[in-house]
């Protein structure tokens, strides 16, 4: 009995996070734009949380949180997304997203960005890679 214990304990151990993506979409630009937001739905079969995002098209990638602070919206940098266990996480306009900063280029619709999402689980870190449709500037 011991030894379907410690097998199940190490099998048990050895489970890392599932993240799977759904709808991931990026805000399109005009000619002068160098900025814009990405978003989509993050469900993880365990604990875990988003760290960072990487994208080719960008110099700069940063996760934000917009949030209303005496009726003015306002937008910052966090270090982290929650992602619970089973849980869909939606990264929308308003609430939690991706921000691409420094385009090397314009986006269209049309087009498709890159984006690497660095997710840790327990101290270790996974990669998925995610391929995100350019949605029309003024689209949902």
């Amino acid at each position: 009995m011991k030894r379907i214990v410690a097998v199940l304990a190490a099998a048990t151990s050895l489970a890392h996070a599932e993240v799977t993506v759904k709808d991931a979409w990026v805000r399109g630009t005009v000619p002068a734009q160098t900025t814009t937001g990405a978003f989509m739905t993050l469900t993880s079969t365990t604990e875990a949380k988003l760290v960072s995002v990487a994208s080719p098209v960008a110099k700069a990638v940063e996760i934000h949180e917009s949030m209303m602070h005496g009726g003015n919206a306002q937008m910052h940098e966090v270090a982290a997304v929650a992602l619970p266990a089973g849980k869909a996480v939606e990264l929308k306009p308003g609430g939690h997203h991706v921000m691409l900063m420094g385009l090397a280029r314009p986006l269209k619709p049309g087009d498709t960005v890159p984006l690497t999402l660095t997710i840790e689980e327990k101290g270790k870190r996974s990669k998925v890679e995610v391929k995100a449709a350019v949605r029309p500037l003024g689209g949902p």
